[in-house]
């Protein structure tokens, strides 16, 4: 492609909405433009790099025997509410985009495809003699994000490839997990990548475990911790890890003390000469269930550790049926509005004790008559502890369970592991983070969906059985600009050679020299025909725009047709290292074919 016939467009200075180095570099480098609220146009640039992505997950996902194929964006409602879903996803997390058509009935754009995928299951899978069966798509997705931001990060529609697998048990299911978790490490490392992949939470999409895949970038939404050995990483949403020991307490008889001017656990420290790591914190939480039911959670848990609220929502929705209820809606800390709803009487804040009185709750058939009483393992194990006496400016010291406070019934791990906490496999090992951006994550579903939606099979001993699921998911417009965003520098972008637009560009530094042209046309035609995806840039600009704009859209190698023709060589720029060499112009098409076929391989 000449870049004088290109819509090509470079912008000099950084866009006022964009926040991350490859947000700012995609859409200044014309691959990319806004159209709405994260919603983005793929310029021809930006569209070649997602059909590479999209080739190497292609290729890697039929290798394993996965079947393409192309499902619904377009998703009736009634799917959804067979799997119990549609309040999750147009209600709770409100990510779906759901339409009313002209004969009244209720739509959403597909964020996923479970339901669609299980439905067609459902229809077509009779026996145990067709599975196991294992279909993917590369598609558009929807997601009404709250906050879209980052450009391809976290946009309202994007290029998603999702797969889906349906076993007759859990032996099959762990085969194709363990061919995705490699197939997924060989798309990243294709692709050029450097990443870690983690344990981390199910979330909305459900299922008995999940690995993500995470590209490893400072700008990344999520934390990652893991140990040097490499035996262990998660995201911070599912980390577990050993706290740091708790200090001895100072105080060995109970009693209640005056304690003004302490409603913080530092406040308190300073004031009691303590640890934290002797104080029991309660923090009051408000979750709203699908039922329309409000249930207040109380959460004893020392005070040093602070609440993973993931965990905590994955707690309240296993809880659920409790209240008649499916999953919850909402999951805040209440502040003085939201708990002017529902209390009696003012609330002690900052002074709370884990045998608050439930009378603190007004009479209302919308909430429910009792806090929901939770302790976190590092709670329990404290003795002679201090913690709120109920009281504003009063707290008890030397308490402990089973004497002044009846231990909660409900023990779990609610903490949220944080660097240098030891690690389970081994105490000698501390947690270290990261960050990083969540570019594929797979599923094992089990019988969730199978068993909501009836989709079963017979067996060989002719019983009707549940299909066992599997799910893997691939973010390919996220992926492109995570490369981007782990692979820069102060002039542009520097793409892996795998995911390139073009492998090279060669420049005409002078366009009135017509020894330059000749060389300059000569090679693009030669290499283009030996398989070197080549740019020519033929503009009439000066060369210092044209190697800004070079280096800008990130082309592996930059070919310049300028004073070095004169000896029959070409200078030559590797875009990563900045290295430059003259070549012979002759030698220019093997010594490129060898370069790509290195970078490719490695």
């Amino acid at each position: 492609m000449r870049l004088s016939q290109m819509l090509f467009v470079t912008l000099r200075d950084d866009p006022a909405d964009a926040e991350i180095p490859s947000h700012k570099l995609l859409l200044r480098a014309g691959y990319i433009r806004r159209i709405g609220s994260g919603v983005y146009a793929y310029l021809p640039l930006m569209w070649r790099v997602l059909q590479k992505v999209s080739q190497i997950v292609r290729e890697e996902m039929n290798a394993t025997g996965a079947q393409e194929c192309l499902l619904p964006q377009l998703q009736p409602a009634e799917l959804w509410q067979e799997s119990g879903r549609w309040d999750t996803y147009t209600k709770a997390e409100g990510i779906m985009f759901s339409l009313v058509d002209r004969r009244e009935q209720q739509l959403g754009l597909g964020p996923t495809h479970e339901e669609v995928i299980t439905t067609v299951a459902r229809d077509m899978i009779r026996s145990y003699r067709q599975l196991p069966v294992h279909l993917y798509q590369i598609q558009t997705k929807f997601r009404d994000e709250i906050r879209p931001r980052f450009g391809l990060m976290r946009g309202r529609e994007f290029i998603m490839k999702d797969g889906y697998s349906f076993h007759a048990d859990e032996e099959s299911l762990q085969k194709t997990y363990q061919e995705m978790y490699t197939a997924y490490s060989h798309i990243l490392r294709r692709s050029g990548l450097a990443f870690r992949a983690v344990e981390a939470d199910s979330g909305a999409i459900g299922g008995s475990g999940s690995t993500e895949f995470m590209v490893l970038a400072d700008a990344g939404e999520d934390e990652v911790l893991y140990t040097q050995d490499g035996k262990y990483a998660a995201n911070v949403e599912k980390a577990v890890s050993l706290p740091a020991e708790a200090e001895i307490s100072p105080f060995t008889t109970f009693e209640k003390r005056e304690t003004p001017g302490t409603d913080t656990i530092e406040k308190l420290c300073i004031f009691l000469k303590c640890s934290p790591t002797q104080v029991v914190k309660n923090v009051l939480y408000q979750t709203v269930y699908d039922n329309g039911l409000t249930v207040l959670v109380l959460i004893s848990i020392r005070g040093d550790q602070e609440i993973n609220e993931v965990k905590l929502q994955n707690e309240l929705t296993k809880l659920a049926p409790q209240f008649s209820a499916k999953t919850i809606l909402t999951l805040i800390v209440p502040n003085a509005e939201t708990q002017a709803t529902w209390q009696a009487k003012s609330l002690p804040l900052g002074y709370i004790s884990p045998d608050i009185s439930d009378d603190y709750i007004a009479v209302n058939k919308q909430v429910n008559s009792q806090f929901v009483r939770l302790v976190d393992k590092t709670a329990v194990e404290l003795k002679n502890f201090v913690t709120g006496a109920n009281e504003s400016g009063f707290h008890v010291v030397g308490a402990n369970w089973g004497e002044q406070f009846i231990l909660p019934k409900i023990t779990i791990d609610i903490r949220k592991a944080k660097l240098g906490d030891r690690s389970l496999h081994d105490p000698n090992q501390s947690l270290q983070t990261a960050r990083g951006i969540e570019a594929g994550h797979i599923f094992q579903l089990g019988t969730k969906y199978s068993q909501a939606m009836g989709a079963t099979y017979t067996n060989e001993q002719g019983e009707e059985k549940p299909l066992v699921m599997g799910c893997y998911g691939v973010g390919v417009s996220r992926l492109a600009q995570s490369a981007v965003e782990q692979s820069y520098d102060k002039d542009g972008i520097i793409w892996p050679i795998a995911i390139a637009p073009y492998h090279a560009i060669i420049t005409i530094p002078n366009i009135k020299d017509a020894q330059q042209i000749a060389v300059a046309e000569k090679l693009y035609t030669e290499l283009n025909k030996a398989g070197v995806e080549t740019l020519l840039d033929d503009r009439d600009e000066r060369a210092g725009v044209k190697f800004k704009d070079a280096d800008l859209i990130g082309i592996p190698f930059r070919i310049v047709t300028g004073r070095a023709i004169t000896n029959g060589k070409v200078e030559i720029v590797k875009r990563a290292t900045r290295e430059s060499q003259e070549i012979a112009i002759e030698e220019v098409v093997n010594t490129l074919q060898q370069w790509i076929r290195y970078a490719i391989a490695s």
